[in-house]
Order: C-alpha cells, then sequence, then structure tokens
C-alpha cells in the first residue's frame, strides 16, 4: 500500500474509533498487523482550551507504526492551529472527520454536517494542509442523506487531501443497513489520490468484499472491538495467545492512567472481549459492574480458554 508517498507492508488500518482507540488497543492491533492507526476523535476547540480530557487522549507509543491524529470542527483556522497544536506533534499524520452521524457532533456543524457544504469542507482541509508537513487525509461517508461520493472526492482533492477513507454509509443511514460498496467502488474510479474502504469488515469474506472495489488499503473500526487480532487473521498470521494480547492491552493503559479511572473506563473492553468469547449472560453482567480489574482479568481468561479464534 502506498500512501502519500510512503510504502507501507500491508494494506490495513485501524479506525478512529470514540470511547475505544485508546493508545493500549492501538498497540495491540499494531502487533497483530494494522499498519496505520488513528486517534479517538479530538476536537479542535478542545485543542485550542488545552483540555486536559482531550490531551490524554493524544498519548501515542513507539510500537505503533504509523500514528494519525483525528480531528473535528468546522472552522478552517481553529482546525489549522490544531494541526499546529505542540500536542499532536508526537503523530506522523492528520486525519479530519467528515463522517461522524452521531447527533451532538452534526448539530454543532461538525463531523458528515460538513458533507452538506462541501466548500467548506474543502477549505478545511486546504486550511489544515497549509499548517502542517505531515500527511493529511479526510474520512468522509458517502453523502449526508444520499449519495453524493462523486462530488465528496472532488472537494478533498481540491483542498489537497493526501487521501481519502470512505465509510460506505450516509449520514442518515448512521450505522444501520448494509455497506455501499458500489459507492466506494465509485469514488477509487474518479479519484487521483488513494482512497481507503471502510464498513462492516468483520472477517476474510467482508475483507474480500471490500477489496473487489479496487481500494487501496481497508480500515477495520467495529470488526476490531473485542477482537483485536482480526487484522493477524485477514494476513493469514499466527495470533498467539489472546490472553496475552489482552493483557498488554491492560498493562499498557495502566501506565498511563490511574486505576479507579481505568476500572470504570475498561469495563466496555471488557465486554467486548466477552461478547467475542461467546460469555454467558452471568459473566457480562459481573464484568459490567465489576470494581477490580484484576478481577476482571481472571475471568476473561478462562473464558478465552474456551475460544477458537478460526
Amino acid at each position: 500500500m502506498l500512501i502519500a508517498g510512503k510504502n507501507f507492508k500491508n494494506n490495513l488500518l485501524l479506525a478512529p474509533l470514540a470511547g475505544f482507540s485508546d493508545v493500549g488497543f492501538r498497540v495491540v492491533c499494531s502487533l497483530q498487523g494494522a499498519e496505520i492507526t488513528f486517534s479517538e476523535m479530538l476536537s479542535a476547540q478542545a485543542l485550542k482550551y488545552d483540555s486536559k480530557k482531550t490531551k490524554d487522549m493524544t498519548i501515542v507509543h513507539a510500537k505503533e507504526k504509523f500514528k494519525v491524529a483525528q480531528i473535528f470542527g468546522h472552522d478552517p483556522f481553529d482546525m489549522a492551529a490544531a494541526a499546529k497544536n505542540e500536542v499532536l506533534s508526537k503523530f506522523d499524520g492528520i486525519d479530519i472527520n467528515f463522517g461522524c452521524p452521531a447527533p451532538k457532533i452534526v448539530k454543532n456543524g461538525d463531523g458528515s454536517a460538513l458533507l452538506k457544504d462541501l466548500p467548506l469542507l474543502s477549505k478545511i482541509i486546504y486550511e489544515v494542509k497549509k499548517a502542517t508537513t505531515k500527511p493529511v487525509s479526510a474520512k468522509v461517508r458517502i453523502g449526508y442523506d444520499k449519495n453524493d461520493i462523486v462530488n465528496i472526492v472532488r472537494a478533498c482533492e481540491d483542498g489537497g487531501a493526501d487521501f481519502i477513507t470512505v465509510h460506505g454509509r450516509t449520514k442518515t443511514q448512521g450505522y444501520s443497513g448494509f455497506v455501499d460498496l458500489e459507492a466506494i467502488a465509485l469514488a477509487k474510479s474518479v479519484s487521483s489520490i488513494p482512497v481507503i474502504g471502510n464498513g462492516d469488515v468483520k472477517d476474510f469474506l467482508s475483507y474480500k468484499k471490500m477489496l473487489s472495489t479496487n481500494v487501496d488499503g481497508v480500515m477495520i473500526g467495529r470488526g476490531a472491538v473485542g477482537r483485536p487480532w482480526i487484522f493477524a487473521e485477514l494476513l493469514s498470521n499466527p495470533v498467539g495467545n489472546i490472553f496475552d494480547l489482552l493483557n498488554i492491552h491492560v498493562d499498557l493503559l495502566r501506565t498511563y492512567y490511574p486505576e479507579k479511572w481505568l476500572t470504570l473506563y475498561l469495563r466496555k473492553h471488557f465486554l467486548a472481549y466477552a461478547n467475542t468469547f461467546n460469555a454467558k449472560s452471568d459473566t457480562k453482567k459481573f464484568l459490567s459492574t465489576s470494581q477490580s480489574i484484576d478481577e476482571s482479568l481472571k475471568i476473561l481468561k478462562a473464558e478465552s480458554k474456551h475460544f477458537d479464534i478460526f
């Protein structure tokens, strides 16, 4: 995969996942084969006002191969300032979110709201591109309430984006229905820059279907939650011990964050692992209220022994 003049060993990327793309999760996905990893969405306004919560989301690790910070906002100059913010200097690239369909994001004119104002979308990319020497990418959907991917691709190109990630749904679809592979293929066919396909890749069959669109790379989001070894599976590489991966995830987070906060935060990750392991409802109930990371790990270790990764 050739992106922004850089050759990558494979074509797999980890999506920016709000609430999940912490540094521990990203490292595990990197170890399993993800070539490019993205931070959670970082608010340009929050970066402007030096938000501690946002700064805590910018921790990176050397085991991430190519680290991209994803920013969101609607003011071109605030977005440019965010790209230049010192706290993002440790990242290798900047991604702009034009795809988030969450109501609280859209009502502020951010995320996929910008799919309705393509000149502004293009202006944002242009100003961010001027503000940094790093590769700048855009994550988009195929349209706001209808397929407008050709015009969206052109707007991204006009702004100077180095590559585009296309999630194959409109904003109004949210995450319902099926990803539109034809729209992603159309995006690739009209684009002069690399196109990454995104949406519903959760196994080898869906991966092959996404590759059939001729995209340059494949971004995996929800398919990696609770199953970060999906990257190794798609590459036909050995996964190793699943519980060891889970421990890497937790141990790394423990080096950066206080135990009390982590105990609550990790519940959603633990539930995601438990769902992958097909754990019983009583196990999930315990994990959702557990006051001890170590006790939760003991339960997940037992569950992982019964799980066949293939």
